[in-house]
This record gives structure tokens, C-alpha cells and sequence, in this order.
């Protein structure tokens, strides 16, 4: 028997997009098959989770997945996994945790949510199938009334790290969190790429790649120094959200029903 389509958290109607959560396994393999397509073919990441086409790890089983569907050809095109503190709890704690020292956030762990394994496909880079799945993240936090969203953002240190020690240096000035949610990396960024050459000249907002610029536009906060991800080859940034702060810019935008 087949599984039934699930139900769309959105869609527009000028649009061919479909915004939904995944209810089978079939739908959870999708959005595996499209991170294996941008992780490891495009950029190029060599990690034990990531084979025969498949990008899979112990925290999918315990996330809600995200996905957004080009119906006209039926393929998902992007995709973000969510998941819930109560999950968290289950298998021992937040992926984040593996990068990053989080003693100071202990107090927000039971209202704390973590997005993670963001992707949009290559051909859909527009902003516009981000900003639905920005969309369909405001909306769970404020249907199950949590407080702080908090992801580990990459930015590829295919190029020596410029881009990363630009936007270090950029968010830092502009954005950096308080001491008391300060996290500190696991793994910090070797020497040579942390004194990556950058000039003020190129400080601007277009050094930031749109996955760190939806986080920043959103009301995120950098807490803390960037830590060095060898296997996706990437400078991993600690974004956390108090959910007030989306709320307040994007209501009418991420909020309206």
C-alpha cells in the first residue's frame, strides 16, 4: 500500500513549491539523497555518514525533516532537520555538542531546539526555497512554544579560509552573542586559516555565505569563536536565535497564517 503525500504547511499559490514535514521513510530518504548531492558531490565532504548516494546518522531518527518540493518535476529541493530538546535528551544531547563546549546554555537546553544539515539544491539558490523553510521553522517554534533555535552554519575552507576568517571577522563586529551564551569549539580553526588575509575593504555583508546571512537576518547571534569541521573540510559558526527576536522582525513575513 502506498503511503499518502503529506499534508503542505504551505504552498504557494503563484508557485510550484510545496513546504511539508516528512511522514515516511521514503520522504526522510529524499532529503538524504539531497544532502548526499550537496555534502559530498558538490562540496566535496568524506564523513562515515555519507554512502551509496546517502547522507544518514543516529540523529535522523530522532528529527523531524523538513522538505520543499518542486512539484512540477516532483523533486525536493531543500531540506532542514529539526530537532526537539526532548529528542535531545533522548539520545544524550544536540549535535552541536560534538563541536562545541555548551556549558553556558545549559539553562536553555528544555526550550532550546537545533537546526541542522541545511541544504538547497544547486538549481534553487535564489533565496526563495530558504525563506520557505525559514517559514516552516517559525512556525514550529511558535506552535510548540519554544524559545531558542541555535545551528551550526559551514562556510568551506575550500579557498584557504578567506571567506570564513571575512565573515569571523564581519559577524564578530556585528553580531557577536553575550559572554553568558558564549560556546567555545572543540576543535578550533588551525592558525593558518584563522590568520587568513582579509582586508576591511572586503568586510562587507556579501562576504557572507546565504546560509549565515538567513541565520544573521533572522536575529541570530555568533557565540563564540568558529570551530573546524575536518571531514566536511569546513569553519562550522554557533548561530543562536532567541525565537522573540524572529518574531519581532518577521512576523508578518514568517508568522501570518
Amino acid at each position: 500500500m502506498l503511503a499518502q503525500p503529506s499534508p503542505s504547511l504551505e504552498r504557494n499559490r503563484l508557485s510550484r513549491f510545496r513546504l511539508f514535514f516528512a511522514r515516511t521513510r521514503a520522504e526522510v530518504a529524499e532529503a538524504q539523497a539531497l544532502r548526499y548531492r550537496v555534502f559530498v558531490e558538490e562540496l566535496g565532504a568524506r564523513v562515515a555518514t555519507m554512502a551509496n548516494g546517502i547522507d544518514r546518522d543516529t540523529y535522523d531518527s530522532y528529527c523531524e525533516h523538513l522538505l520543499v518540493r518542486d512539484d512540477k518535476n516532483g523533486k525536493v529541493v531543500g531540506t532542514y532537520r529539526i530537532l526537539a530538546p526532548c529528542k535531545a535528551q533522548q539520545i544524550g544531547g544536540f549535535y552541536a555538542d560534538e563541536e562545541f563546549e555548551l556549558t553556558r546554555l545549559n539553562n536553555l537546553r528544555h526550550e532550546l531546539v537545533e537546526l541542522g544539515r541545511s541544504c538547497v539544491h544547486p538549481d534553487y539558490r535564489s533565496g526563495a526555497i530558504l525563506a520557505m523553510l525559514w517559514r516552516g521553522i517559525a512556525r514550529y517554534m511558535q506552535s510548540h512554544g519554544y524559545r531558542y533555535l541555535m545551528g551550526c552554519a559551514s562556510i568551506s575552507l575550500a579557498d584557504g579560509g578567506s571567506t570564513a576568517a571575512r565573515v569571523w571577522k564581519l559577524t564578530r563586529r556585528l553580531q557577536a552573542g553575550p559572554s553568558e551564551w558564549r560556546v567555545f569549539p572543540r576543535l578550533p580553526l588551525p592558525p593558518e586559516i584563522e590568520a587568513a588575509n582579509t582586508t576591511v575593504a572586503e568586510l562587507t555583508c556579501r562576504s557572507i555565505p546565504p546560509l549565515i546571512k538567513g541565520y544573521l537576518h533572522a536575529g541570530a547571534l555568533v557565540c563564540g569563536d568558529p570551530a573546524w569541521d575536518p571531514g566536511f573540510n569546513t569553519a562550522d559558526f554557533f548561530m543562536l536565535l532567541p525565537f522573540e527576536r524572529l518574531a519581532d522582525r518577521h512576523a508578518a513575513k514568517f508568522l501570518k497564517r
